[in-house]
């Protein structure tokens, strides 16, 4: 009753709405700000429908076949830390502007 009250006085919500259900169907996601992971894509290698606020964004992030993305394991050598150290670093700034950027997930993903 509440969506159908809103949708009729503000029709930008049930756009808004309807543009993020068929983001979602279309590239199969389960969710909004949910990544996942497209090993078809030619360049990069994940993809989330982005939401903060009432900002949406399609998002594909990380590059395809990178060998040093993943999370810190046990035992990870010096050289693996200064890399994720140098990235963290490097693109914090972009990190720091939030879910509607890529650098946002992939330090969060893939580093």
């Amino acid at each position: 009753m509440l969506l159908f009250f809103v949708s009729n006085i503000f029709p930008i919500f049930a756009a808004m709405d309807n543009r993020i259900k068929n983001l979602l169907k279309k590239h199969g996601l389960k969710g909004v700000n949910k990544p996942k992971g497209t090993p078809s894509h030619p360049k990069k290698s994940h993809i989330v429908l982005a939401k903060e606020g009432n900002v949406v964004k399609l998002i594909r992030f990380g590059e395809q076949g990178a060998s040093t993305a993943g999370k810190p394991k046990a035992g990870e050598s010096d050289k693996m830390k200064k890399k994720r150290a140098s990235f963290k670093a490097r693109h914090a700034k972009n990190i720091k502007r939030g879910k509607t950027s890529a650098a946002y997930w992939a330090n969060k993903v893939k580093w």
